[in-house]
């Protein structure tokens, strides 16, 4: 009996502590790009300069432990862990131009976050895509460039997530993501519906029906399709 006593305190007490670790994790994330992203640019330079908030952060990203159970939490920890894992990336090879001026940036490049090392590539399309089939994700996840949906400021978090995916998304969709030529019914597109067009297509929709969910000036179906060139310049204020 007090061997099962002490499980569920020792259990209890890894439960608590997590969930301080999550809390501060969302509060630091927050705080983190209130002070250093303004109009969806990242203030690389003065992070450049003197990193430790950036690295207190993520070493507090090193222990957590989320669970797809609870899907807003788990979303909105990865989310945000993408983000600041760009931000390190950028930040730790500054100066630069590019996120793809560093090799393997996306796809080699490793980082200590919920309890193993991840890639940016696994988290989008393991822990994210494969797990929820959310197409809205591409306008949250920002990396690094020009061409990305812009970065808030401010962190996602578990209780505003949805919202704040249907806002991200709202604006993509009826901003710089769409390139409408009505007089020869065109539409471009940025290129990330193209690398994702499985995401956007579900479920036997078109491009344009995606699109018309969220656009408020509908397009007609009748238009083509097409896509322009993503902007790998860096989103630096």
């Amino acid at each position: 009996m007090k061997k099962i006593i002490i499980i569920i305190i020792v259990f209890s007490g890894i439960v608590s502590a997590n969930a301080q670790s999550i809390d501060a994790f969302f509060n630091k994330s927050d705080a983190f790009f209130k002070t250093n992203v303004s109009n969806g640019k990242v203030a690389y330079s003065k992070i450049h300069q003197n990193s430790n908030a950036l690295n207190a952060l993520l070493k507090i990203a090193e222990g957590i432990s989320v669970s797809k159970n609870d899907a807003n939490i788990y979303q909105a920890f990865w989310i945000n862990a993408y983000n600041l894992a760009v931000i390190k990336g950028i930040v730790d090879a500054y100066p630069t131009k590019s996120p793809l001026d560093q090799k393997g940036f996306f796809d080699k490049t490793l980082y200590n976050l919920g309890g193993g090392e991840i890639t940016l590539n696994t988290i989008e399309n393991k822990m994210l895509r494969a797990q929820f089939k959310d197409p809205r994700f591409h306008f949250v996840l920002v990396c690094g460039a020009v061409g990305c949906p812009p970065l808030i400021s401010g962190a996602y978090l578990p209780n505003t997530l949805n919202k704040q995916l249907e806002t991200q998304t709202r604006k993509a969709i009826n901003g710089s993501f769409i390139k409408l030529n009505s007089k020869n019914k065109q539409v471009a597109v940025s290129q990330i519906m193209e690398w994702y067009k499985e995401d956007f297509t579900m479920n036997e929709a078109t491009e344009i029906d995606f699109i018309n969910t969220y656009r408020t000036n509908k397009i007609p179906n009748d238009f083509k399709v097409s896509y322009f060139p993503y902007d790998w310049n860096l989103n630096k204020q």
